[in-house]
């Protein structure tokens, strides 16, 4: 009997390291002097895997957003998962941006896989997606290392880590 192999694609956050950051980046805007005085906020929801930030006006939400990425950048958490939506009015003249962390592969994504890995003529590959993540399994490990390298030069909007490469 022939062995098959496999891996998954996925796509996750550490937020024990989000936490760690958004604290980094709370302690900077304490010493930041532009920041002096200010009633800038970043808050976790960890149940919602939302991140709220709040500033007296678009600008500070900007240079808030900034020192937010740069914290996350450097505890290695992928920018690319965060999803930000629209700057809307808060309460006495202020703004706030909510901003979605992506865990698992979103459908269309997993959908965009499975058709880009079809679509490169790889024949002897499979792809199934299997609720937030793709499987993708074949008869030699060459081939599964070439969809590998396939996928990792295409942009496909979100961060993907290959796990369980297994046989």
């Amino acid at each position: 009997m022939a062995a098959t192999f496999s891996f998954d694609i996925t796509s996750t956050i550490d937020m024990q390291e989000v936490d760690n950051a958004i604290n980094q980046a709370r302690k900077e805007l304490g010493q930041r002097y532009d920041f002096k005085g200010s009633t800038a906020t970043i808050e976790l929801d960890q149940k919602e895997n939302t991140l709220t930030l709040s500033a007296e006006d678009a600008m500070k939400l900007e240079a808030l957003w900034e020192i937010l990425t740069t914290r996350l950048v450097r505890r290695n958490v992928p920018v690319k998962n965060l999803k930000r939506g629209d700057v809307e009015p808060a309460s006495a003249g202020s703004v706030r941006q909510v901003i979605t962390l992506q865990v698992g592969v979103p459908t269309e994504a997993a959908k965009d896989i499975v058709k880009y890995l079809k679509d490169a003529k790889l024949k002897k590959v499979q792809a199934s997606i299997q609720a937030d993540q793709v499987r993708i399994a074949g008869k030699k490990r060459d081939d599964l290392q070439a969809a590998i390298a396939l996928l990792r030069g295409r942009d496909l909007g979100i961060a993907m880590q290959f796990t369980n490469f297994r046989d």
